[in-house]
C-alpha cells in the first residue's frame, strides 16, 4: 500500500495536539538522545575525552548543548510534517580523536544508534515473530508509539545519511576533504543552509517527498512490517 503523503506543510492547518501527538514527541526526543549518546560515546572511545566532562555521555536531553537543533526544530519538523531532522548537539573536539577514520565513525555513529533502535522495534512488533501486536484491528497505545516510531527511525537514518552540511552523511566524508573544503563547509552559513534546502525540498518538490516516502516504505516492507503496522499509526497523528 503507498504510504501516505507526510511531507506537505498544509498538514500544518489540520493538526491537533493530543496526548499520543506528545507521547509521540517525547518518545522522538527520547531517540534524539540516543543518537546523540551514540556520537559522544564514539567521540570518548577514540580520543576525545572531554565529551565526558561536558556531560554527553549520559541520556538527559539538558546536557546537550545546543537544544534548539538538536529537540526543537526536529520536534517542530515532525510536528508540521513528520520530518524528524536531528541536528548537531554534542561538541566534539576532533584534534583529539585518532584518526580520520575515527572522525567518520563518530559521524556515523548518530545513524547506527537509530538503525539499532529500529531493528529493535522492527522485532517488537514484526506481525510473524514479534511480541506486540501493532497491525490488529484494535492495537494498544504501546503498540501504535511502536509503529509510528519505526517509521521515525527510517526516516532519521535516510535524512542523516544525505550528504550535506549539517547532517551526518557529510560528517562521514568530511574528514577525507581537504583543509579548504572542511572550513568552508564549516560555516555556519553553509550549515544553514544545507538544513533549510533539505526541508525546502522535502516539502515542497512533490516528486522527491513520494520518492523518499516510497524508499522508507520499501525498507519497512522489506524487513516484515505492512502497512497497518507502522504507516497506519502514523498517518493517524495527522487525522
Amino acid at each position: 500500500m503507498t504510504p501516505p503523503l507526510v511531507l506537505d506543510a498544509h498538514l500544518l492547518a489540520a493538526i491537533e495536539f493530543t496526548p499520543f501527538l506528545g507521547a509521540v514527541l517525547i518518545a522522538w526526543i527520547f531517540s534524539v538522545c540516543l543518537h546523540e549518546f551514540a556520537h559522544a560515546l564514539v567521540a570518548y572511545l577514540g580520543g576525545d575525552r572531554s565529551v565526558r566532562d561536558r556531560g554527553y555521555l549520559s541520556l538527559n536531553p539538558l546536557n546537550y548543548i545546543d537544544p534548539v537543533t538538536s529537540i526543537l526544530l526536529p520536534c517542530i519538523f515532525l510536528v508540521i510534517g513528520g520530518i524528524p531532522l536531528p541536528g548537531d548537539a554534542v561538541l566534539i573536539d576532533r584534534s583529539r580523536l585518532k584518526s580520520r577514520n575515527t572522525e567518520a565513525a563518530v559521524a556515523a555513529a548518530g545513524p547506527a544508534a537509530n538503525i539499532l533502535l529500529f531493528l529493535l522495534i522492527a522485532a517488537l512488533i514484526h506481525p510473524t515473530h514479534g511480541l506486540i501486536d501493532a497491525a490488529g484491528p484494535d492495537p494498544s497505545n504501546a503498540a501504535r508509539l511502536l509503529g509510528v516510531l519505526a517509521v521515525l527511525q527510517v526516516f532519521a537514518v535516510l535524512l542523516n545519511l544525505i550528504p550535506i552540511p549539517p547532517l551526518d552523511g557529510f560528517g562521514i566524508i568530511e574528514p577525507y576533504l581537504d583543509p579548504d573544503t572542511r572550513a568552508r563547509f564549516n560555516e555556519p552559513r553553509y550549515r544553514w543552509m544545507g538544513l533549510f534546502a533539505l526541508f525546502f525540498v522535502l516539502f515542497q518538490v512533490g516528486p522527491v517527498a513520494r520518492a523518499f516516502g516510497n524508499t522508507v516504505d520499501l525498507i519497512l516492507n522489506r524487513f516484515g512490517l505492512p502497512y497497518d503496522a507502522t504507516w497506519r499509526h502514523f498517518d493517524l497523528i495527522w487525522s
